[in-house]
């Protein structure tokens, strides 16, 4: 009887950090960078937005808030599903959750309407963050850390070009065209990308993890724990992050320098943020992913403190440099640590949960910042109240590798 080799045959031949893995990886990649649209093209038309319904600031601003939650709660969601029905479901899920909210954005006739079509933009967006960096994660074994900063610098990439594509889109057709064409052309290019990544895989899309490298790390902590104590470890250090990225615009013109200025200091970081993120997973994958976050949260709180005692326009752009190349690789390093020291099974899950955490730092502390702003009229204590939070997180992360020492002594 002759011999035929299925996909599931070919998929069950995948060798981790091999040339395989390395297509997939690009392909995730690409992805990535399509659809954290969802996370950049409403900070543009906020303005324009708010003219067109005849709104406040805050209320066209609650639309980016309703991104922010859908983003938040999808990367729960996402991940969840990635664990037990695969990442292309979960991301063509997402392709769909984006292409309604867009193309609703831009039919909207009330504000209301605009606001909740980005929960679901944002709930697409997730899809292509956690779920997809814990999925590059089980392709690596030796080059797992870079694969995961890889994948999760696709939020990051999206961040040069989105705004600019936005911002052009809108001055030549308004933003509801700019919408309707975001959401079709995006979807169908995901969809072809998709299409792409389901093919590299054969069968294995569904429960790709089975096969995974088990984790490498024992702390003494059920996944239950583990993930609690991630999760306050993310609040805290993205309360800390929130204060540059949220208000070095306003900052900058509050100083005089014009918000122009600030504008330029907020892409700088972006941009060597894809620096850092690349750079922390060679380092993970050298250190490990508790050592790497150490390194990264404590330059962070660094960073922070540059901003008290330093003012000057010069000092300003280089301080900010200094934090874009020092937190990029924050975030990425929790689904590291998650994949080092959790069951691949429950890995996007967890991921997602970390994220959600993240969100709800990012958030509470650009709201908290200026609220202190209002009350003492300086971001002084505003830096300062950063630099507290990311003490906890440094705390916390000293704890989790001394617990790690003490049952490797006693291993």
């Amino acid at each position: 009887m002759p011999v035929s080799i299925d996909s599931h045959s070919q998929s069950s031949a995948f060798t981790p950090d091999s040339r395989a893995a390395w297509g997939r990886l690009v392909i995730a990649l690409i992805i990535g960078s399509i659809g954290s649209v969802g996370m950049w093209s409403v900070v543009v038309v906020i303005p324009i937005v708010q003219a067109d319904f005849g709104a406040t600031r805050g209320a066209a601003s609650l639309a980016f808030t309703c991104a922010m939650l859908g983003f938040g709660m999808g990367n729960v969601a996402m991940g969840k599903l990635a664990d037990s029905l695969g990442i292309v479901l979960a991301i063509s899920i997402g392709i769909v959750a984006m292409l309604v909210g867009y193309v609703g954005a831009g039919y909207a006739a009330a504000l209301w309407q605009f606001n909740v079509m980005h929960f679901l933009i944002g709930l697409g967006a997730a899809a292509t963050f956690g779920p997809l960096m814990t999925e590059a994660s089980h392709w690596f074994n030796r080059h797992r850390g870079l694969a995961v900063t890889i994948a999760a610098s696709g939020n990051y990439v999206a961040g040069t070009f989105w705004p600019t594509v936005v911002e052009r889109g809108t001055a030549y057709a308004g933003w509801r065209a700019t919408h309707i064409a975001i959401g079709i052309g995006c979807a169908i290019l995901m969809a072809i990308f998709v299409g792409i990544l389901r093919w590299q895989m054969g069968a294995r899309t569904v429960r790709s993890h089975e096969n995974a490298p088990p984790p490498r790390v024992d702390l003494g902590l059920s996944t239950n724990a583990l993930t609690v104590l991630l999760g306050i470890a993310a609040v805290s250090c993205c309360v800390a992050m929130s204060m540059p990225q949220v208000h070095i615009v306003a900052y900058c013109g509050d100083l005089g320098y014009g918000v122009a200025r600030g504008a330029e200091m907020l892409s700088l970081m972006l941009a060597l943020g894809i620096v850092s993120r690349i750079g922390s997973g060679f380092l993970a994958d050298r250190i490990g992913g508790l050592r790497t976050l150490l390194i990264g949260s404590v330059a962070q709180g660094f960073a922070l403190l540059f901003y008290l005692f330093f003012d000057s326009l010069t000092s300003l752009y280089l301080i900010s440099a200094m934090f874009g190349l020092f937190q990029g690789g924050i975030v990425p390093s929790y689904a590291i640590i998650v994949r080092e020291s959790m069951p691949a099974s429950v890995a996007a899950t967890r991921v997602g949960i970390v994220i959600f955490a993240s969100v709800i730092g990012m958030s509470f502390g650009g709201w908290v910042s200026g609220l202190i702003f209002d009350m003492t009229g300086s971001y002084a204590a505003a830096f300062l109240n950063g630099v507290g939070w990311n003490a906890l997180n440094v705390t916390i992360v000293v704890a989790l590798m001394l617990r790690s020492r003490r049952r490797l002594a006693f291993a």
